[in-house]
């Protein structure tokens, strides 16, 4: 999902991915929704390492691919969430889940783009909205960016400040009207609507508000900065925004 789009690379796909991900979509018609229930884990593991998207086939996946960059799903369960806002900002604070729910909600119901081509119609995510923390927050002179780090211990991303503060940018606990499922990147993710996914980090633990760009975890590896859907990256001809 939003953190590898390894097929962008060319990767050549090993036959016991492919094999392996095939049985699993065999298990997947003889059981049901029992597999997909019981096999969050092993979507996500095996996405990381499939650059096919075959993993899409799998019964339940909702026409989303499942990766990482982190050799395992990490977990937080509600109670010991924490979402760090540091930086350049007067009052630096941390915010647990229930004092992100407690916060005026928007709810945005957008198209999902992935850089790699795949697209999910109409999907409705729900949080806070990222300008309404920085507002919290208080941004000081001279910021312009943000940085956002994720409990996997591997990931990040950045948007510019004048990005963060539109209204469809959200630190979302919602994703089609259920908590954030730890697969899908819960309890708590950023999404970056009008962008490329791999711009809504998944497991997001950090914000912080900085005085320049820090190109995150993919824009290392080649991806634009800027993830614009259908004015970056060249993979698509339907923006979203």
């Amino acid at each position: 999902m939003s953190q590898d789009d390894d097929d962008r690379a060319g990767t050549p796909v090993g036959r016991r991915i492919v094999l392996g991900v095939l049985a699993l979509g065999a298990a997947g018609v003889a059981f049901g929704a029992r597999v997909q229930k019981s096999t969050d884990g092993v979507l996500a593991a095996i996405g990381s390492k499939d650059p096919t998207g075959l993993t899409g086939l799998l019964p339940g996946g909702g026409g989303f691919r499942f990766y990482s960059v982190a050799s395992s799903v990490p977990h937080r369960s509600a109670a010991d969430y924490r979402l760090t806002v540091d930086g350049l900002v007067d009052k630096p604070g941390t915010y647990t889940l229930a004092q992100l729910q407690a916060m005026p909600r928007t709810r945005l119901v957008r198209d999902v783009q992935c850089v790699t081509g795949w697209r999910v119609p109409q999907t409705a995510f729900a949080g806070v909205l990222l300008a309404d923390l920085l507002t919290a927050a208080g941004v000081q002179p001279g910021a312009t960016a943000l940085r956002f780090s994720c409990f996997d211990g591997v990931y990040s991303e950045s948007l510019t400040l004048e990005q963060a503060r539109r209204p469809d940018m959200l630190v979302a606990y919602e994703m089609r009207d259920e908590p954030v499922s730890a697969a899908h990147g819960g309890p708590v993710r950023l999404y970056a609507a009008p962008m490329y996914f791999y711009k809504s980090a998944k497991w997001l633990s950090g914000i912080t508000v900085t005085d320049h760009v820090t190109p995150g975890y993919w824009e290392d590896r080649g991806y634009d900065v800027d993830g614009w859907v259908g004015r970056s990256n060249g993979r698509d001809d339907h923006p979203t925004s």
